[in-house]
């Protein structure tokens, strides 16, 4: 497996000063232009270690950003385990109890179930369910680019198209654990116009995560329609790579403990040859189902009932 060791190149900002928010849910800010237009919400801290996202929430806290339409809210989503962060231990913070982007159901946000992720997601849930555009912020295990996940959704796809970055655009149906945030509700549904993206900004820890986050997150403002006409024009005018899209066909859920890949892979490799054995989970050996597979996302949290890997095609 690739080195464990990490280098922390980011420092962790001080939300205290966003705590109480202005919408009853604390670490939740609205800013209201009083003008018709979208709801957009950014939220950072989905996981408390993906400390990027909140680099950015407390940027544009700082620089005054406000819409000129519609209303924007700022979300800090697991404040409880980015509390905990310790550069020491860097990937013990990612939730207190349980994950908390698998948890956006309806069975599970209404069942009895507790746990500190299940109480902020609960209160979280009536937000989430408002907004007409979502991006939520996310950063990765491994070193390697950046990646757009938009789902299967077509109205997601072309949001992610307006936005421009990263170059790799993702569609995928999520992981067999619990559904994330940007699936949940109306934007799994192609029938609303309500979209979300995810973006997973590169190395948890590396600086370049928080300069693509904030890149993506202004061009989302941009591409939303609530900065003023000449200012999102100009945000969206700037140079990127033409995106590709990589479709996943399949998610592997590891079913053992005895999971293992058979290289140290990190991510968007793309494996040439139909059948390559690329893990074994106990006695079942993990075949390619196609030549150009791409690997996307492989994890070093290699535990059961976890995705390890998604396998997917470029389609564009």
């Amino acid at each position: 497996m690739p080195d464990d060791r990490y280098t922390i190149e980011l420092s962790p900002p001080d939300l205290s000063p966003y705590a109480a928010g202005n919408t009853g849910i604390p670490y939740v800010t609205t800013f209201d232009s009083g003008r018709a237009g979208p709801h957009v919400v950014v939220n950072a801290l989905t996981h408390g270690n993906e400390i990027c996202g909140a680099i950015v929430l407390d940027r544009l806290f700082r620089d005054g950003v406000r819409p000129v339409a519609g209303k924007l809210t700022l979300s800090f989503a697991n404040v409880a385990a980015y509390l905990t962060f310790d550069p020491a231990n860097p990937t013990a913070s990612r939730f207190v109890d349980e994950d908390f982007n698998r948890l956006w159901n309806p069975s599970t946000l209404e069942g009895d179930r507790q746990s500190a992720e299940l109480q902020r997601a609960r209160a979280l849930r009536p937000l989430v369910a408002a907004a007409d555009l979502l991006l939520d912020i996310h950063s990765m295990q491994q070193a390697t680019a950046p990646l757009m996940l938009a789902g299967l959704t077509d109205k997601c796809l072309l949001l992610a198209r307006r936005v421009g970055v990263p170059e790799f655009v993702v569609r995928d149906a999520g992981h067999a654990a619990g559904p994330r945030m940007r699936d949940y509700g109306a934007f799994a549904d192609e029938r609303s116009p309500a979209a979300a993206l995810l973006v997973e900004c590169g190395q948890h820890w590396e600086q370049r995560a928080a300069v693509v986050a904030l890149d993506t997150t202004r061009r989302f403002l941009a591409a939303s329609g609530i900065l003023p006409s000449a200012e999102a024009a100009s945000i969206l005018a700037a140079a990127a790579p033409p995106q590709r899209v990589i479709t996943v066909t399949d998610a592997v859920t590891i079913a053992s403990e005895q999971f293992e890949f058979a290289e140290a892979y990190r991510g968007l490799e793309i494996v040439r040859r139909a059948g390559t054995v690329i893990a074994r989970d106990g006695g079942r050996e993990i075949r390619t189902p196609y030549d150009d597979c791409v690997l996307i996302m492989p994890s070093r949290r290699l535990l059961r009932g976890q995705t390890a890997v998604r396998l997917g095609r470029f389609t564009d």
